[in-house]
């Protein structure tokens, strides 16, 4: 049996980058921080991020049937914070976070390193959480990067030079 503690433990030694996934369910815009998100496939071009099974997140993924990725900067600190707070009301949830609406029609943050869009294609059932899985639709990148903001050691850290 293995130990959750030191699972944990080892587990945050892994950096990542942090992303904003969000959807549109309905009339409410639902977003959260997620460090679970990588590509899949090139061709053709998938994503793939995770979501707890009760978080409301992942309701209203299901039921939208597509979501946005942003790529958060370093100055997105304090986003990725507000948006991983758990029992944040939904509505007005994003009223203080610079946004705009992707082609798609997700919320997609502003000044993110890069947005892209996504069909969900499948969800997988893992533990307590659902691999969900995107082809993308849609997606955009700054000419010019600024330095990303990275997870590690169950804290926000930076890389100090443009990807």
């Amino acid at each position: 049996m293995v130990d959750i503690g030191a699972f944990k433990r080892v587990a945050a030694r892994y950096a990542t980058g942090v992303v904003v996934v969000s959807t549109r369910a309905g009339t409410h815009d639902h977003a959260m921080t997620a460090n679970s998100f990588t590509t899949v496939s090139l061709d053709p071009p998938l994503v793939l991020f995770c979501v707890e099974r009760d978080a409301r997140f992942h309701d209203a993924v299901v039921d939208s049937g597509s979501f946005g990725v942003s790529i958060l900067a370093a100055e997105h600190r304090r986003v990725a914070t507000w948006l991983s707070t758990p029992g944040r009301p939904l509505i007005g949830q994003l009223d203080t976070v610079p946004h705009e609406r992707g082609p798609g029609g997700s919320v997609l943050i502003s000044g993110a390193l890069g947005h892209l869009e996504a069909d969900v294609t499948a969800m997988h059932h893992a533990g307590d959480h659902s691999i969900v899985v995107g082809a993308v639709t849609h997606l955009d990148a700054p000419d010019e990067p600024t330095a990303a903001l990275l997870y590690v050691r169950s804290r926000y850290d930076t890389h100090p030079g443009a990807y």
